[in-house]
């Protein structure tokens, strides 16, 4: 593989993918409009990453593309041979897609099939990696067996000892708009793996994170926690006691999750990608261990009222993943990441 095109190219995950390729020799073309800061605000600019990888990769190209304009898009992949496709551009907030409902599934769902359509009509070889959410599966995993601890929630039916796997249902649930137009892309892009034969990879992020993050209240849970803690600013809890449970995982592993795939495809194949059981903690727990590492905290207050859908208890189940790509694993732990993304928070308040 030679040629690389990396949508969303200035998030947290995009800009990992590309310096992860521009570091094994290849060209990657990034396409990002920024529209983060539109989503989000000031804080949700990712103007600085896209300097940041302008001036450190030596094969990067940025564009500025709306994923939305089906002929830029076609007109991209037709000009360009791109061997490999990662597909990080999105809209990432359930809570924002409630008050921007057409925004959500034109960038979620129909961002993604003009870019499905382009690859088949012009570079049907491509791999094409496609970014998906846990938030699929909706709120059917607050259903499952659980116990509370005294800072956490604890999954206790016996089934989903390791988390939550593919096969995990995802009707009768409650998804949040941001759900249902990330779920609508994650089927498209397994149709076009299945019914095209295309080289379609779909991964479920459970709380994908690093210190590329431009992170935000509505988005980027433990970079802005991190943030609001060393600033000593508010933080506020939305229900479920702070006992909420997320599996973070680095962004490096998600890329080398990718990159395992991308050299051995199987297409439509969908694989949950988060941090495991080993890599789960609870937002109090993380708060804890924040200040272990920093000596500061955020000023927390509670809301009683949690986010419609929001998981009570989630952790992947990493067990399809390992098992077909058995040289893939978690090269960094929860500790890891939060000294690396307060190190990063540091240097960029700085």
């Amino acid at each position: 593989m030679d040629r690389v095109l990396v949508t969303g190219s200035s998030g947290l995950i995009g800009s990992e993918a590309v310096s992860f390729f521009d570091n094994l020799g290849m060209d990657v073309v990034g396409v990002d409009n920024n529209m983060r800061a539109s989503f989000f605000g000031p804080r949700g600019d990712t103007t600085w990453n896209r300097d940041r990888l302008v001036s450190t990769c030596r094969r990067f190209r940025h564009i500025e593309i709306d994923i939305r304009d089906r002929e830029a898009v076609d007109r991209l992949i037709a000009s360009e041979r791109f061997d490999l496709i990662v597909h990080t551009a999105a809209q990432p907030s359930h809570d924002l897609a409630a008050s921007r409902p057409f925004d959500d599934f034109d960038v979620n769902a129909v961002g993604t099939v003009n870019l499905l359509e382009a690859t088949r009509r012009h570079a049907e070889e491509a791999v094409f990696i496609h970014v998906s959410t846990n938030k699929v599966y909706g709120d059917a995993p607050n259903r499952l067996e659980m116990t509370e601890l005294p800072k956490r929630y604890e999954i206790t039916d016996p089934r989903y000892a390791h988390g939550i796997p593919e096969d995990f249902p995802i009707d009768a649930s409650l998804h949040s708009l941001f759900g249902a137009s990330k779920l609508a892309a994650d089927v498209m892009a397994q149709e076009y793996g299945r019914y095209f034969g295309l080289n379609v990879g779909v991964f479920r992020g459970g709380c994908l994170t690093g210190p590329s993050h431009s992170g935000v209240e509505l988005h980027g849970f433990l970079n802005y926690l991190t943030r609001t803690a060393m600033a000593g600013d508010p933080y506020t809890i939305y229900g479920y006691k702070g006992k909420q449970v997320r599996d973070q995982i680095h962004s490096h592993d998600v890329i080398n999750a990718f990159w395992s795939f991308a050299q051995s495809p199987r297409p439509g194949e969908v694989y949950n990608l988060g941090g495991g059981y080993d890599n789960a903690a609870s937002l109090l727990e993380c708060v804890d261990l924040i200040e272990k590492h920093t000596g500061r905290r955020p000023e927390l207050t509670y809301s009683d009222m949690n986010r419609r859908g929001d998981h009570i208890c989630y952790y992947t189940d990493l067990s399809k993943l390992r098992s077909h790509y058995p040289s893939w694993s978690i090269t960094r732990s929860l500790e890891d990441i939060v000294k690396e993304t307060a190190f990063a928070c540091r240097t960029l308040a700085a």
